[in-house]
């Protein structure tokens, strides 16, 4: 990795700390840079200005969500789907997802471009990967899917919509076996549906 490139990688990580500790609007670039050892102008160059920094961080996430790939999703539509719903129900079993959630849902009423930026390197992100996914695999006879956008935004409500809440309400751990049961589920009732 170029050196630049990692000592963006190492802003973005401190910058995601601090974002959840402070929130969106008490964060700034000058506790960045102290934080990370590097001066303001070093922050601007790599990011630009905070929301550009905060949109980094939100992609970064999005990738570990999709399992830390930034390719195209490759396999049996069942072990695809099957993947990326114990990714996303183990990515959101972390604390540290849970508390940007609330600090983007918390802070979006005063900056709305905070909610943009959220939406379109995250979720948006992983339902555009899946839809892209459905649609190839539709092309291959593997599935029948007629609106891959639509098939990719039910697949992801059905997965993450109960335990979402429930970690946001109630702190709620589930097993592996709770989770594998959930995704397998899920993933039938996709199949169901859209299976060849």
């Amino acid at each position: 990795m170029p050196r630049g490139e990692k000592r963006r990688d190492q802003i973005s990580a401190v910058a995601e700390g601090v974002f959840l500790e402070r929130g969106y609007a008490e964060t700034t670039m000058q506790v960045i840079a102290e934080r990370a050892g590097a001066s303001k102008e070093t922050l601007y160059r790599h990011f630009g200005c905070k929301e550009a920094l905060f949109s980094e961080v939100v992609r970064r996430r999005s990738a570990l969500m999709m399992g830390g790939e930034e390719g195209e999703l490759s396999g049996s539509p069942k072990q695809v789907l099957l993947d990326l719903a114990l990714n996303l129900l183990n990515f959101l079993g972390g604390a540290d997802s849970i508390c940007l959630y609330r600090v983007v849902v918390a802070e979006s009423p005063r900056e709305p471009e905070l909610g943009r930026i959220f939406y379109a390197q995250g979720p948006g992100r992983v339902i555009a990967r899946l839809s892209g996914y459905l649609s190839q695999a539709a092309e291959r006879g593997e599935l029948r899917v007629g609106d891959p956008d639509l098939a990719a935004r039910l697949f992801i409500g059905a997965v993450i919509a109960h335990h979402q809440i429930l970690r946001l309400v109630v702190k709620a751990a589930f097993t592996e076996a709770e989770l594998l049961a959930h995704a397998t589920e899920a993933v039938s009732l996709f199949m169901a549906r859209y299976g060849p």
